[in-house]
């Protein structure tokens, strides 16, 4: 089984992958749906508070497709002057954050997004996995 080390390294290859196909990406991260930071790939960028609201926008994202009888919530995509900030579910735990350029191709954007989640799910299933094993003790030496 891997190490918390193995995973979160994992998770960072990730994130620099998505940087170096879309260039326009000036920060990335992954976080729990409850706000918590778990990786990040960004400089001079204040991670936790963005966490904490990509947690928050998912949410009320997730009730407005959910009482628009709109199953499976997947995206949110902002779109400013300054540039867009997409979140994407990450299995049920996590979400991926990426901070864009506004000159940044959309598309490929959203393509490599759902590439990488695939990836953030399988690695946050098998933390989950590791967090498991750990706390359950090994049984007795009869």
């Amino acid at each position: 089984m891997r190490t918390d080390a193995e995973l979160r390294g994992e998770l960072l290859a990730e994130l620099g992958r998505l940087r170096q196909a879309v260039p326009e990406i000036s920060g990335c991260l992954v976080a729990s749906t409850d706000g918590l930071l778990i990786a990040d790939d960004a400089q001079a960028l204040v991670v936790e508070g963005v966490a904490a609201l990509a947690a928050a926008c998912l949410g009320v994202s997730q009730r407005i497709a959910d009482s628009a009888g709109h199953e499976d919530f997947q995206e949110v995509l902002i779109s400013s002057t300054g540039g867009h900030v997409a979140m994407y579910m990450a299995g049920h735990g996590a979400v991926l954050v990426l901070l864009a350029r506004a000159d940044a191709n959309v598309a490929r954007l959203h393509h490599e997004a759902r590439r990488a989640t695939a990836v953030v799910s399988k690695v946050m299933v098998d933390a989950a996995a590791l967090s498991f094993a750990e706390a359950v003790p090994e049984p007795a030496a009869w």
